[in-house]
C-alpha cells in the first residue's frame, strides 16, 4: 500500500470516527449552557428556532456526504452552508446577549469548537477529494455527473449509519427538541400572565 493510500485512509477515519462523533460533544455542552441560563424565560423561542437552523445548515450537508460522492456540487453544498452557519452562528450570539439570558465565558468557548468544527471538516474533505476541488473550480467541465447527487459508489458501513443516526437523535434531535419545546412553554406562559395582568388592571381603571 501506497504512502498516499496510507494519508487517505487515516484521513478518511478521522474524518469518521474522530471529528464527526466529537462535534456531538460540544453540542450537547451548549445545550445544557442554554438550560442552565433558562433560555425558555429569556431570549426564549427565536434564539431557539436560530439554533435549529444552524443544525439544519450543518445536519444538511453532513447527510448529504454520507450518503453521496463528493463532487462540485456537494463541494458547493458544503461551502454555502459553512458560511451560512457562521453568519447564523453571529446572529444567535447577537439575539442572545440583547437578551436578558447572559453568555458565560465557557460557552463562549463550546461556540468556539462549534464554529470551528465545520471548517476543519470541510478542509479534511476537500484534501481527501483534491481532484474534485479542482473540478469545482474548472466549473465541473469535462465531468457529466459533476452538478447532480450521485449516491456514493462503495456506500459507507449501515451499522457506522445507525450509530450516526442514532447519535443525532439522542445528541442533538431530542435535546433541542426540548429546549424548543420549554421555550414554548415559556412563551406562552408569559403571554398567560400578560393578559391576566392586562385584565386586571383594566377591572380597576374602570
Amino acid at each position: 500500500m501506497s504512502k498516499a493510500s496510507d494519508v487517505q485512509n487515516a484521513t478518511t477515519r478521522y474524518l469518521m470516527y474522530g471529528l464527526l462523533p466529537s462535534w456531538f460533544v460540544p453540542g450537547v455542552a451548549d445545550w445544557a449552557m442554554h438550560r442552565r441560563t433558562r433560555i425558555e424565560e429569556t431570549s426564549g423561542t427565536k434564539e431557539s428556532l436560530i439554533h435549529s437552523l444552524m443544525m439544519a445548515e450543518v445536519g444538511l450537508p453532513i447527510a448529504l456526504t454520507l450518503v453521496c460522492e463528493v463532487n462540485p456540487l456537494l463541494l458547493t453544498v458544503q461551502l454555502g452552508a459553512a458560511g451560512a452557519h457562521e453568519a447564523t452562528a453571529l446572529w444567535d450570539v447577537r439575539t442572545a446577549v440583547h437578551s436578558d439570558r447572559e453568555v458565560k465565558p465557557i460557552e463562549q468557548h463550546i461556540h468556539s469548537f462549534l464554529e470551528s468544527l465545520p471548517f476543519a471538516g470541510l478542509a479534511s474533505l476537500m484534501c481527501l477529494h483534491h481532484e474534485q476541488v479542482r473540478s469545482l473550480l474548472r466549473g465541473g467541465r469535462g465531468d457529466p455527473d459533476a452538478w447532480r447527487l450521485v449516491l456514493r459508489r462503495d456506500p459507507l458501513p449501515r451499522a457506522y449509519l445507525a450509530g450516526i443516526a442514532l447519535a443525532v437523535g439522542g445528541c442533538v434531535a431530542l435535546p433541542y427538541a426540548e429546549e424548543l419545546l420549554r421555550c414554548l412553554r415559556g412563551r406562552r406562559r408569559r403571554r398567560a400572565k400578560d393578559r391576566n395582568t392586562s385584565d386586571h388592571l383594566e377591572r380597576i381603571a374602570s
